[in-house]
């Protein structure tokens, strides 16, 4: 569980980097936004789709990966400290991956 959750701690991190420039724009450039409780209950209605992972940005902003593991959607969504959600990317062949950390000393 620990791998799985390092795995996806990196690929939330470059999400985060990502959205900081996506939230500088106005509310209306971001795509589909709505309270976090309905984005999270369309996604699970429509798609499947549960939170797989969570991570917070510097300035506040919660970004997290929902997907299905039996359909493989996914969709990453950015919450403002208001309340506000947005979908930022949406797509398919979603897997779960243990990736290991190359041995300490050793160059990946």
């Amino acid at each position: 569980m620990k791998r799985h959750v390092l795995a996806l701690s990196f690929g939330l991190g470059a999400m985060l980097l990502a959205t900081h420039h996506a939230f500088a724009q106005q509310p209306g450039e971001r795509g589909y936004c709505a309270p976090y409780a309905v984005v999270a209950e369309r996604l699970a209605g429509q798609f499947g789709e549960t939170r797989q992972s969570i991570g917070l940005s510097g300035d506040n902003q919660v970004a997290e990966l929902f997907a299905s593991t039996e359909s493989g959607t996914w969709t990453i969504v950015v919450s403002t400290p208001a309340g506000l959600s947005c979908i930022l990317a949406a797509g398919q062949a979603f897997e779960n991956l243990a990736e290991h950390l190359p041995p300490a000393g050793n160059p990946a």
